[in-house]
Parts: structure tokens; C-alpha cells; sequence
């Protein structure tokens, strides 16, 4: 049965789209198929930012340590970076740039600027190895990656054919000189950048191996903003009937990495549209994250399900004044349910919130909101309005009845166009009609709420970082000494599930689970690497297809971390 807060988000999802509304709908075809688009979305993310700062100029945005930026100050930084860019290194529409940094200031205006001067912002993963990202550099062919000097040590070695360019961060002028100088490219993109204009490539790690490069078009973007900025004032606007309204300034402390799609869209990009302060953390340390909310008085915060979870429990939570914030939102992988009480009891003023959504959808899914959270801890939410069409679909793309369970799929204007290079891989996310394969199983209850049960892909999802079991073994596979191996996920409190593995070796060839471990830890990120090796004395279980039986290998050799 439907609760007042679901009645409510009807009913104001149906006030703020009606004809002449901010959130007015209108059908658009998308991959052969009509569906709902914004009427009012700005045409590019170049426009969009230049909107929203423009209109909150004078109200603070950024802070990063001691730097302390208003909408204004980030927006003509980003017009210098988008003008040297052009004129120094000669970024022409459409080029790929990539961005290897750690979260900062100057790699939120880097990210502007390549837009603003038309090229696609590139976002690769800041914790792969030199080896990692020379393959995500190379496989979308930038012409050009800004790198921190942390990220640009790892590249030594690599054949890297694209130009690297060293930035540092701090003031940004200071920072970003390299690629600063004073300009109107950016004026003049504007009328030359448009919503079917390439905006932003992200890598996926799903169960094929090596990370693909999923690109998206500026009407894609923008999309999956606006439909986060539209469920936002509709929120508020309950609130403020409930006399709930927040009063300050909103702000969100940045502790997710910006290259993966929670921190770059409903975190990043949404500020702009809610005039909402960022306050940066450069590396998680739950204490760290309660200053910084105290401090800062922050009144939203969104992470991964661990964050919130050691914030809750950290023994010195009481020492802060935590009453301004009143929403911890998790993204990457649900809570356990016992963990949704706590976070609500650890933080009596706020709500423990969940969203669900993939790189492929720009974010874009579902959302389980305040008090309706507390009733079903266990579902990822509804679909999220105005824009997703959400349907369970059997092996053939038929849409299965109402709590039966098949695999999800989403369907909305924000998708992703591609995989960058691999158009079989992107034939086969999508079926005949539009709806993107997640890979997840689950089903939908009476009420239309979402409950995910399984995974389809042969992925683990480690604190909301996804790995592929393929390309971890591919790397154990890369050890001459190993014959056999196989990798899976194991049960873990803090990370929600951690990889595991277990080899056999060939004839006469000696290697340790240690030993194991440090080869690997050259060539894939170190969060990808197995926490538990085990090695085997003999050949590994095969199933009649002559495949490893992972199944069975999992129940074998960690039969006591599963149950435990």
C-alpha cells in the first residue's frame, strides 16, 4: 500500500511536469523509441553551468582545504581552463581529454573547462595502476590527459601515445597553469555545442574483463541531472508543507571519487542547479567526515553503504554537532538492513537514504527516501520520476508480471549511447526497445519498489567499486606459474563484499598466495587484488561445459568466510 510520502511524490511529480511547469515533459525519440525528455533542460552542460553560475555567482560553491570558491570564481577559472585548452593544446569539439587526479577543485574546473571548450571529459579511475590507465587512455584515443603528479609517476614506463599535461592543485590559476589563459572559447562554445554533442566518457567494470568506456551525449547528461534536480524540489517541496524546510545554504561533503557517476552526477553536477556548497575530502577517514559535517554544518552527505555505516559507529561521534545534516545517502550497493536502523538511530535528525543507478545511466534509478526507507530497508526504492521507465525482463526481453523475479532493466533519455569502440558490447546491453540490461535480477512489489536479489553479471561490488572476476583472473592468469584459478566475492562488514581467490599451478612450478598477491598488486588496482588466496593441490571442479564450477570451488575454499 502506497505511504503518504509515496502519495505526496505523485503528486508533486505531476505538478511540477505539467504543461509550463520548470520539469515539463515531452516525448524525444531515443533508440527508436518515444520517451519523456525535459522541454526546460539546458541544451549542453556547458550551458548549464553557465545558467547556474551566473544566477548564484556571489553564493559559495567549492571548499577545498583553505580555498574557498564561489559559483562565480569556479566559473571564470573553468572559462581559463576552456581557452587554454583550446589555444595552448588545441582541444578541438568532440576530442577526448582524459582527467587522472584525486578529488580537488582544480579537477571539478578541469572537468568544466574541457566541456565548456567542447571536448569530452574522459574520467579515468584515479586508483588503477600506470598499466590500468594507459589501457583506458588508449582504448578512447584522448588526445590529451590532465594529470595530478601522483597519477603522472604511474604513467612512467607506459606507452602512452596521447599528450599528459601536469597539473597540481590549490589556486587554481596556480594549479592549473599549464592550461590557463584568458579567453572567450568558451562564450563562443556555446553556440557551437549542442544535446547530441559527445559530453563525457566513464569506464565500467562489468563481467568481460578490461573496463569498457561507456560514452554519453550532452542531452544524456543533463538528463540524468535534471531528473536528480526535479526529485530534489520535489522533496523540498514536501518539506516545506511539512514545515521541514531546511533554512541554510545546502551542502554536501564530497567523499566518493568524481570519476565514478554518483560523485560526478548527483553529487557534482547537481549542485549547481541547488546552489549547494561542496566541501572536499581528498581521502575517507570517517572521523575526518564528522568534523567536516560539524564544521561546515553540512546538511547532506553521500557515500558509499560504509561511510555512513562507520560514521555512525565511530566512538567518537558523540564529541560532534551532527544536527544540520539531515540525509546519508548511500549509492554502489544496498545497506544490510540492520544497518539502516543504526544510521537512523546513531543520526536521530536526518534519514538514512538509498539510491540505485549504474554509469550506464548517467545515475539514473531508483531512490528509497526518508521514512518510507525505515519500511522497506530492503529495497533499492521506486523508480525515479519523472524519467525512468523500469521494467523486469525474462532472457528474451519479455516483460515479467508484477513480483516475479527477472532481470532489471532501464529505460530513459539519460542512458548511455555506447561503449566506446565496441559496438557488440553496446548491442547486447540493450534490448529491441530501448532498455538497458543491468545485469541485475530482482522484481517489483505491489507498491512498485524495487528489491535486487542477485547479480546476473559475474561482478563483485567492493564499497560500491565494481570488479570483474574476468579481469581479475585474466591477471592471476598472467603468472606463468598458474594453470587454474578462479575468483568470487566473500561476505565482508566493512566493504560489503571483498574478492577472493583461489589457483592451482602447473606441474613442478612453485608460487605462494603471497607471492600471488604482489604480482598482481603491479598490474591491476590495489583494491582489486584478492584479500583471501587460496592455492589448491589439485585441478579445479569443472562443470559439464568443461568451466570452472565457481560455485563449488567458492564453497570449498571459503565455505568459512561465506558462513561466517
Amino acid at each position: 500500500m502506497p505511504t503518504e510520502l509515496d502519495k505526496d511524490i505523485h503528486r508533486f511529480t505531476a505538478a511540477v511536469t505539467a504543461p509550463g511547469q520548470m520539469f515539463e515533459t515531452h516525448d524525444i525519440e531515443r533508440r527508436g523509441v518515444m520517451m519523456p525528455a525535459f522541454v526546460n533542460a539546458p541544451p549542453s552542460l556547458a550551458h548549464y553551468f553557465a545558467h547556474f553560475c551566473n544566477e548564484k555567482k556571489d553564493e559559495l560553491f567549492l571548499v577545498d582545504g583553505d580555498l574557498r570558491l564561489t559559483f562565480g570564481e569556479v566559473y571564470a577559472a573553468a572559462t581559463h581552463v576552456a581557452h587554454g585548452l583550446a589555444t595552448k593544446h588545441g582541444v578541438k569539439k568532440g576530442d577526448r581529454v582524459g582527467i587522472a587526479a584525486r578529488n580537488s577543485a582544480n579537477w571539478m574546473i578541469a572537468y568544466m573547462g574541457i566541456l565548456m571548450s567542447g571536448g569530452c571529459a574522459t574520467l579515468l579511475n584515479g586508483w588503477w595502476t600506470g598499466e590500468e590507465m594507459a589501457y583506458g587512455i588508449d582504448l578512447c584515443d584522448c588526445s590529451l590527459v590532465l594529470a595530478d603528479a601522483q597519477r603522472a609517476a604511474r604513467f612512467e614506463g607506459q606507452d602512452i601515445k596521447s599528450k599528459v599535461v601536469v597539473f597540481d592543485h590549490g589556486v587554481p590559476a596556480e594549479g592549473l597553469a599549464p592550461v590557463w589563459e584568458a579567453g572567450d572559447t568558451a562564450m563562443k562554445m556555446l553556440g557551437e555545442i549542442g544535446p547530441d554533442d559527445l559530453a563525457t566518457i566513464l569506464y565500467t567494470s562489468g563481467s568481460t574483463g578490461h573496463p569498457k568506456g561507456a560514452y554519453s551525449d550532452h542531452l544524456g547528461v543533463v538528463s540524468g541531472v535534471m531528473n536528480y534536480v526535479a526529485q530534489t524540489a520535489m522533496i523540498l517541496q514536501i518539506l516545506t508543507e511539512r514545515g521541514d524546510a531546511p533554512t541554510v545554504q545546502p551542502s554536501a561533503l564530497v567523499a566518493v571519487p568524481l570519476f565514478h557517476v554518483t560523485g560526478e552526477v548527483p553529487l557534482f553536477l547537481q549542485s549547481f542547479a541547488l546552489g549547494r556548497k561542496l566541501v572536499l575530502m581528498p581521502k575517507w577517514d570517517a572521523r575526518e567526515a564528522l568534523r567536516l559535517l560539524d564544521q561546515e554544518k553540512v546538511t547532506y552527505f553521500v557515500g558509499v553503504p560504509l561511510m555512513s555505516y562507520e560514521m555512525a559507529t565511530h566512538p567518537e561521534r558523540d564529541q560532534f554537532d551532527l544536527s544540520s545534516c539531515k540525509s546519508f545517502a548511500a549509492g554502489g550497493s544496498a545497506r544490510p538492513p540492520e544497518h539502516v536502523k543504526k544510521i537512523k538511530d546513531a543520526f536521530p535528525e536526518g534519514f538514512p537514504l538509498l539510491g540505485y543507478g549504474l554509469t550506464e545511466t548517467n545515475a539514473v534509478g531508483c531512490g528509497n527516501l526518508n521514512e518510507n526507507y525505515m519500511e522497506k530497508p530492503g529495497s533499492t526504492g521506486m523508480p525515479s520520476k519523472p524519467l525512468v521507465d523500469m521494467a523486469i525482463l525474462d532472457d528474451d526481453g519479455n516483460k515479467l508480471e508484477q513480483g516475479a523475479v527477472g532481470e532489471v532493466c532501464i529505460r530513459s533519455v539519460a542512458n548511455f549511447l555506447g561503449y566506446w569502440k565496441n559496438e557488440d558490447a553496446t548491442a547486447s546491453a540493450y534490448t529491441d526497445d530501448a532498455y538497458f540490461r543491468t545485469g541485475d535480477l530482482g522484481y517489483l512489489d505491489a507498491d512498485d519498489y524495487l528489491f535486487i536479489v542477485d547479480r546476473k553479471k559475474d561482478i563483485i561490488i567492493r564499497g560500491g567499486e565494481n570488479i570483474s572476476c574476468i579481469e581479475v583472473e585474466e591477471a592471476i592468469y598472467a603468472h606463468d606459474a598458474v594453470a587454474e584459478c578462479s575468483v568470487f566475492g566473500v561476505p565482508d562488514e566493512r566493504f560489503g563484499e571483498i574478492p577472493a581467490a583461489v589457483y592451482f599451478t602447473h606441474p613442478g612450478k612453485d608460487l605462494s598466495p603471497e607471492e600471488l598477491q604482489g604480482f598482481l598488486a603491479e598490474h591491476i588496482a590495489k583494491f582489486k587484488v584478492p584479500h583471501y588466496v587460496f592455492r589448491s593441490d589439485d585441478h579445479l571442479p569443472r562443470l559439464g561445459t568443461q568451466k570452472v564450477d565457481k560455485r563449488t570451488v567458492k564453497a570449498t575454499f571459503a565455505k568459512d568466510l561465506v558462513s561466517s
